[in-house]
């Protein structure tokens, strides 16, 4: 699939790999995808321009929105009866703002190499061959893989794109309107 990425499209990649490595994830999700289409341009970055979506926006509201399965995880101590915004209080109470992050993070972090992807960045990855396909393309270019992210439909992606106001149906529209250049 990836010998029919085009050089945009491969950046893209590399560029996710870049940005989940800077936030010290261990792992490329849809979210670093997005971020390596606003960074790299071509039709799919240029869509998100149209949208009011460029990389520093977006990347703030990446950290804004965060991964929505702490909110899960906060519920499930919850219902132990333990209160995650006193534990977190207590914590930068005795260790300093953001001890609890800064923490996280650095036990997520990977050595060197590459990092995986997340079943829905894979998915997001195979739907933009999809997507080529389906248009009659003969090439994977940063259009096919936004349309491939916003196919994958990942939460965290999803909460970043309506955090940012964008409006899915009209961008997949534009995408894939069979006059897109």
């Amino acid at each position: 699939m990836f010998e029919r990425f085009t050089e945009e499209a491969r950046r893209v990649v590399v560029l996710a790999q870049t940005e989940a490595r800077e936030a010290r994830e261990p792992f490329i999700d849809a979210t670093h995808l997005l971020l390596g289409i606003a960074m790299v341009g071509g039709p799919g970055g240029q869509a998100l321009h149209a949208a009011g979506v460029d990389p520093s926006r977006l990347r703030t509201a990446v950290r804004e929105v965060g991964d929505p399965s702490s909110a899960l995880d906060a519920d499930a101590l919850a219902a132990l009866g333990i209160d995650l915004g006193k534990v977190q209080a207590a914590a930068e109470a005795a260790f300093g703002s953001g001890a609890l992050a800064d923490r996280a993070r650095q036990g997520r972090r990977r050595p060197g190499g590459h990092l995986p992807f997340t079943d829905h960045a894979k998915k997001a990855l195979s739907l933009s061959l999809r997507a080529a396909i389906r248009r009659g393309d003969g090439e994977i270019d940063t259009r096919h893989v936004l349309l491939g992210v916003l196919g994958a439909e990942e939460k965290r992606s999803s909460a970043v794109l309506d955090h940012l106001d964008v409006d899915l149906t009209d961008l997949r529209r534009r995408l894939d309107a069979p006059d897109a250049a």
